[in-house]
């Protein structure tokens, strides 16, 4: 597993935080996403083989907010 922490462009409650964390567990290969609205981040266990950081910021976009590299 590999850990890689996500910034977070756009988050402004706890329900984007909700929105943000089912969004990246959702996807294959996530083992865990804790996200923090203080940090505007989301810290990511990932399995590398099975998907890859751009896929990770892909769905954090897709959601609606800003995963800038």
């Amino acid at each position: 597993m590999n850990e890689v922490t996500i910034k977070v462009e756009g988050m402004s409650c706890g329900g984007c935080v909700k929105n943000v964390t089912g969004v990246l567990k959702a996807l294959p290969g996530v083992a865990d996403a804790v996200v923090s609205l203080e940090n505007a981040s989301a810290r990511v266990r990932f399995d590398p083989a099975a998907v890859s950081v751009e896929a990770l910021r892909a769905a954090v976009e897709d959601a609606g907010f800003d995963a800038p590299a």
